[in-house]
This record gives structure tokens, sequence and C-alpha cells, in this order.
């Protein structure tokens, strides 16, 4: 209690902090909200939001960050949490969130209260990704003890892919795990993201990220101070799952067993998603 108290109240000096610091600015900006597919690029994104908190008065840290399902239980929590969470955040707050676009949470998030974002990464990267987060680095995951049960990565990788059917907690394959999220695609209210562009063209996409608050808010920046803001934000030392800075490694670690598992569940994913033309890859 007492250190949920005290980071509550250090966010909130630092937020008036903020206002004072940029006083020729309106106070009650929208809310930057990053929605992200769980081992897209996440912390990423949650860099470079808080990077407009140089050039704006916007929070210096995270606000907060919601997920659909429970971190070491792996339930899935109920829909009105989501929409509480959101009715939570306030004017000049940064907040991310792995999101699912169901119509409750969409009109919320259309309406000027948000500039919302949405990142997402090739799916194929994101299971490998996934493999390694689970095994290696976050002991309290619900799946943790049974990654480690299998006896090889190849194993734990074909479970990424498949889901587990036989788990108490629910774990679908990769393309039903994605689809709660494709609501966020049709709509030009909601800036969408490749993880790749932030690593091949990052200026460009930053440049995208930084037009998309500005058609709504007019900030009292150049254009270049803002762009070498949110690039000055970038460290990918402390996003834990930003683990190599290189895309496409899910060619080192793919079998053919695994492509063809991964075309029989999510073939038509990675075509929607725009990572290929069609399946043969």
């Amino acid at each position: 209690m007492l250190k949920a108290f005290l980071r509550t109240t250090v966010y909130h000096t630092e937020k008036n902090f903020q206002r004072l610091r940029f006083a020729s600015q309106p106070a009650s900006l929208p809310v930057l909200l990053g929605i992200s597919f769980p081992k897209s690029g996440t912390h990423l994104l949650d860099q470079i939001l808080l990077g407009f908190s140089n050039v704006a008065p916007y929070a210096k840290r995270l606000h907060s960050f919601y997920a659909e399902y429970e971190g070491e239980s792996g339930k899935k929590r109920d829909p009105q949490q989501a929409l509480n969470w959101l009715d939570s955040l306030r004017p000049c707050d940064v907040a991310s969130a792995h999101l699912f676009a169901r119509p409750e949470a969409v009109i919320r998030v259309y309406s000027p209260r948000f500039v919302p974002y949405f990142i997402f990464r090739d799916p194929r990267d994101v299971v490998v990704s996934h493999v390694f987060y689970v095994t290696d680095m976050e002991a309290r995951h619900v799946h943790h003890e049974y990654y480690q049960s299998l006896p090889d990565f190849d194993s734990r990788l074909k479970v990424s892919i498949l889901g587990r059917s036989d788990a108490d907690v629910e774990f679908p394959n990769i393309a039903k795990r994605f689809a709660p999220y494709l609501g966020w695609l049709d709509h030009p209210e909601v800036l969408t993201i490749h993880f790749e562009d932030l690593i091949h063209s990052r200026l460009e996409t930053l440049t995208r990220i930084m037009d998309h608050l500005l058609k709504r808010v007019p900030l009292h920046a150049s254009r270049q101070l803002i762009l070498a803001s949110l690039e000055a934000s970038i460290n990918p030392t402390k996003s834990p799952t930003f683990r190599s800075g290189k895309t496409g490694e899910w060619k080192r670690y793919f079998t053919e067993e695994h492509k063809r598992l991964f075309k029989e569940v999510a073939g038509d994913l990675l075509i929607r998603l725009g990572y290929e033309k069609e399946s043969e890859w």
C-alpha cells in the first residue's frame, strides 16, 4: 500500500511540474495510448511515447499498464476491467496496454480523449520471442514450468505456435491469440506500426508517430526538436523483450515442420498483416 501511495504521489507531482514547465501549452492534452500485441515492441513504443514529455506537458512515466490476462495466473480479465482502466486515465497521461478491440473499448479509444497507437510484429518472430520469454526470462509466467519441462526449443516453439488445449488457462494458437486485436487495424483513428519499421525505417516511422499527435494537438516545438526527443527516448537495454534489435529471426529457428504448422493455423494472418503476399514462403 505504501509503495503504491508513494508511486501515485510521485506521478502526480511530476505531472504538476510538467504543467508548470509547459505552462504556455494546454494542460488537457489527450491520453497517449500505446496498444500492443504481446512480444511486439511494447516497451519500445512506451519509450517513444514518453519522449513527448520533453516537448509537451505529458507525464514523464507511464500512468499504468493493462493486460487482458493476469500475468501469473494467466486468467482472462473481465471486459469491464478494461473499460474501468480506460476511464481511469486522465489528460496528459501516457498509458500502455495489451488491449482487445472489443466494441465497448473501441468506442472509448476512438473518442477525443485518446490518441491511440497499435504496434505489432511478424507473428513468426513473436512466437520465437515468446519461447525465450516464457522459458528463460519470466519464471512467474503461468507456462514457465511447462516450457521448461519440454525437451528442447523445437518442442517449445510448436507450443507457442499451436497453443495448449490441455492447459487450465486459455492459450490458443497464434492466429487466435491475435484475432481479438485485428479490429485496431480497421480505423484511421489508430496509427498502426510495424515493429520492423522502427528498426529499418526509424525516422520515417517516428515522423508518422509525431504527425499522428500533431493532427490533434499543435505542440509548441519544432518538428526537428520533437523528432529528436522521440529518438533520444529509445533505450533498447531497458526493454526485456528487445533481445537483439533484429527482425526475421524466425528464419534461424523454424524447421520445415514449424513452417508447415504455422501455415496451417496462421498463414492467412501473415497476409492480413502484410508480412507475406502468398502462402509459399
